[in-house]
């Protein structure tokens, strides 16, 4: 466990993996809610003193809450409540350590396009940030073909100025000329920066934040090719 004066500065889900690991190793009908401690728990209690010692105590509880939330742990059948369990997908987490890689996953918006959900999430909750941009940014441009009727031939920052020009299928001539353009620097910006540098070069990206943004982006993206009136 981390130092008890850190424990008292992380949140639930920063604290979870340590008390996962923990319980894994304990035996299975052990686990309980209820008079959950750790092996040093009497010597913090004299270290600490209260209120900390409690404070400490309701650090741990909050993250054993999160970890039944989220489907780490479940109340053992034929128990009362405080009982439980280590589920699969607990035990996987720990066997991986992949916790830092769930906890991106969780960022991942529900409300998505369900091919950027199928295709994308699981290389964002890998960590292949570069590579889950560039696949969102594809499925724009894939989407952008097919509804505008285009071949293979046509693609990249070209495919975007040929299907929202003047001419293009999925021009709106229903809004004015300045909008129409504006809407074809969208799309062909969007393309000549988050896609084609990555088919060139590898592009780093550090901040899961950052690469949700623009995965909503694209996302967008492709609720205006879906609502473009063919």
């Amino acid at each position: 466990m981390p130092p008890p004066q850190d424990v008292l500065e992380m949140e639930p889900e920063e604290l979870a993996p340590f008390i996962l690991r923990y319980l894994k190793t304990q035996p299975a009908n052990s686990i309980n809610r209820y008079n959950f401690s750790l092996p040093n728990d009497r010597q913090l209690n004299e270290q600490l003193g209260y209120p900390k010692y409690e404070e400490y105590r309701n650090r741990l509880m909050e993250a054993w809450m999160w970890l039944e939330r989220e489907g780490f742990l479940a109340p053992r059948p034929g128990a009362d409540d405080t009982w439980a369990f280590v589920t699969r997908k607990g035990q996987r987490v720990v066997e991986a350590e992949n916790f830092d890689a769930y906890r991106q996953s969780s960022l991942f918006p529900t409300y998505l396009d369900p091919i950027l959900t199928r295709n994308v999430k699981p290389l964002f909750a890998r960590g292949d940030y570069d590579t889950a941009i560039f696949r969102a940014l594809k499925e724009v441009e894939m989407r952008v073909r097919r509804k505008g009727k285009y071949t293979a031939d046509d693609f990249g920052v070209d495919l975007m100025k040929k299907a929202f020009g003047p001419t293009g299928t999925l021009a709106d001539n229903t809004t004015p000329k300045a909008e129409r353009d504006r809407t074809r620097e969208l799309f062909t910006g969007a393309i000549g920066k988050f896609k084609n540098p990555s088919s060139h070069r590898e592009v780093k990206f550090d901040d899961p934040k950052e690469v949700i943004d623009i995965i909503c982006f694209a996302n967008q993206l492709l609720r205006m090719i879906d609502r473009s009136n063919l």
